[in-house]
């Protein structure tokens, strides 16, 4: 269970990406990994998120009870093939893509990027999501939240009372942080 209500985390009890991670909201996007393409051909899932030693699968319109069995034979079959997570020449979503700040605020920014990831990052990877840093300006952190953090009913609260407190005390130049 994730706090997410409309995400399950399944454990394949071994490594799924050897590095950063892969969501797919779509059948088009699921393209770049074998592993999401079969998910997704299960009447009811809405998205696919990879991470290192998990996968995040998102519901819509349907439940559960339903969903699960199909998941986990689709998941331990994967892994008993041999097959790869991704196809070739794809790669995972690198946590720099797109990041935006002035240079002026490097050092602020690299503060911040660390504690995202050895604090923050692991501690939501846990609930399989994933929350990585996107951009800073005028005080403002902007997150980019993945897997069961997307939609997830408490995120707000998560980006506010957690992220946002966590990063004004280390850093007090941070006034606020929104999802991006």
């Amino acid at each position: 269970m994730t706090p997410n209500p409309a995400t399950l985390k399944f454990l394949p009890g071994r490594t799924v990406l050897e590095s950063g991670t892969l969501e797919m909201r779509d059948k088009a996007e699921a393209a770049k990994s074998p592993l999401a393409e079969r998910l997704f051909d299960i009447e009811g899932v809405g998205g696919v998120f990879l991470g290192s030693d998990f996968i995040t699968v998102t519901k819509q319109d349907a439940e559960w009870p339903q969903l699960k069995p199909a998941i986990l034979g689709i998941i331990m079959e994967h892994f008993m093939s041999g097959a790869p997570v991704v196809a070739d020449g794809e790669n995972s979503h690198s946590s720099e893509a797109g990041e935006f700040f002035d240079a002026g605020d490097a050092d602020t920014v690299a503060t911040i990027k660390e504690l995202i990831e050895t604090r923050v990052r692991p501690a939501v990877a846990n609930d399989g999501g994933d929350i990585t840093f996107r951009g800073y300006k005028d005080g403002i952190v902007f997150l980019a939240m993945k897997g069961s953090c997307s939609g997830c009913p408490s995120s707000t609260a998560t980006l506010k009372h957690g992220i946002q407190n966590l990063l004004r005390h280390f850093v007090p130049d941070v006034v606020e942080v929104r999802p991006i």
